[in-house]
């Protein structure tokens, strides 16, 4: 049984400084441009919509004035988090377009709701050129939100964006698995030290692509599902230089699409977002089309009619014999179609002879050093596109709607249906996290889908 895809805009750009005094950054475009080359059409999924942000205006911030945008951020959150908790309540599997990192609070605000509905942990894979890792703890001064998301979501910074609701942490430092970093990036001991864990990457291309979406899995086994950030400057500038804060030592296209499939090729994965992509640098669409191209075929095992249906599994991971930074996890079955996908990762640079702007091959970088350099926080504090508009702030509950079939999360007064059923499941356990519900997913899927220009300095660090 597949799962139906709801595709959201999520076009804000309220993360990010402005590239220059007169200007805005140009995230805000990339729905918009990532639509035109049929996203939808070749998904098959539902269109959701648009969380409109607010008018962005930095206006007389400066630096020690705290995260800019941060009251405009925290609403857009709120209602980011509403809209996303309501595509999961229908059975849907939601792909959030970005738009800058800072999406990622509205994000994380959903998954920690839901994981409370259900008495359960939710994790995070952070698909990312950058830690985004800057906080008040390692820095002089922080400004721009979409250079500091990860930390925000763990729990650092100030409360009007890291405690939303009282919640705090969205996500615990062992439920965060970190990808594709640059093997020098700025905060990667701080990451280190707060037990986080990370394959940068040189270590992704030396266990390739598959395996190491299979690895991720592994580390989030007590976790009831997962969520997947994946910024675009992951990949090489070589490849895709579309981006604010681009940096040497990239992954290459096909990686990311085989990344990405063996993401969500499970029913643990509850969504995706994608963010930083800037049509400003596209002039001609060929770096959105590229985009398009790999999310489809990445996202092909959520709606194939074989993929696994989500499910509830056992509230006690058995634990595996293999371990990564320390911390246990289960061995979960992979598709003879990973295995596959594994043998074209690892292959020689032209073994999947699809070309990408430029004329790179998409397996590979030419020769690039996959180490690269790590960067100099180019995601500067100070980030800050310019669309207006007002927001509401949303009600607290995630309200189910009613159409397609599937299973509402219940909130944690509502002592009845699946979330009964899973609390009674998480009591009897003796032993293990407070919060966990152990690995699995908790909705069932809906039925199968009708065929229906200024450069701006990085926001993370």
């Amino acid at each position: 049984m597949m799962r139906r895809i709801a595709v959201l805009d999520a076009p804000t750009n309220l993360g990010l400084r402005p590239p220059t005094s007169t200007s805005v950054p140009g995230c805000a475009k990339a729905p918009g441009a990532l639509r035109d080359h049929d996203l939808l059409a070749r998904l098959r999924a539902r269109d959701a919509g648009c969380v409109t942000p607010p008018r962005y205006d930095p206006g007389d911030w400066r630096p020690g004035d705290g995260v800019c945008h941060a009251r405009e951020i925290a609403d857009y959150s709120l209602a980011l988090a509403e809209r996303i908790g309501s595509i999961i309540d229908r059975g849907e599997f939601p792909v959030v377009l970005g738009g800058d990192c800072s999406v990622l609070l509205g994000s994380a605000l959903a998954m920690h709701r839901l994981g409370e509905a259900v008495g359960g942990r939710i994790g995070l894979v952070f698909v990312d050129g950058h830690s985004d890792f800057r906080h008040p703890g390692n820095a002089s001064y922080v400004g721009a939100a979409a250079g500091e998301d990860l930390a925000l979501v763990t729990g650092r910074g100030q409360a009007d964006l890291a405690a939303l609701e009282g919640r705090r942490p969205y996500f615990r430092d062992i439920d965060v698995v970190v990808l594709g970093i640059r093997a020098q990036d700025e905060y990667r001991l701080d990451l280190q030290a707060a037990g986080i864990t990370t394959r940068p990457v040189p270590a992704l291309r030396t266990e390739g692509a598959a395996r190491t979406a299979q690895w991720a899995h592994e580390q989030l086994a007590d976790c009831a599902g997962y969520w997947v950030h994946i910024d675009v400057d992951v990949l090489d500038p070589a490849v895709m230089p579309a981006v604010d804060a681009p940096d040497p030592g990239g992954i290459a296209f096909a990686e990311l699409e085989i990344l990405l499939a063996g993401l969500v090729d499970t029913p643990h994965c509850l969504g995706v977002e994608l963010t930083v992509f800037d049509p400003d640098y596209d002039p001609d669409g060929s770096y959105a089309a590229e985009i398009v191209n790999t999310v489809v075929a990445g996202l092909a095992p959520v709606t194939a009619p074989e993929a696994v249906p989500p499910r509830l599994l056992s509230p006690r991971p058995t634990p595996s014999p293999r371990r990564g930074n320390g911390r246990a996890g289960t061995a979960t079955e992979r598709s003879d179609r990973l295995t596959a996908l594994d043998g074209l990762d690892r292959a020689a640079p032209g073994g999947l002879d699809r070309a990408a702007p430029g004329g790179l091959d998409r397996a590979g970088l030419g020769g690039r050093d996959p180490a690269g350099a790590g960067r100099d926080d180019e995601r500067s504090d100070d980030d800050l596109p310019d669309g207006s508009s007002s927001l509401s702030t949303v009600p607290d509950d995630v309200a189910a709607e009613a159409e397609p079939p599937g299973i509402r999360v219940l909130a944690p007064s509502e002592p009845s249906g699946i979330a009964a059923q899973i609390a009674a499941t998480v009591e009897r356990e003796p032993v293990g996290p407070p919060a966990s519900a152990g690995p699995g997913l908790l909705r069932r899927p809906s039925p199968p889908a009708q065929e229906p220009p200024e450069r701006h300095e990085a926001d993370t660090a």
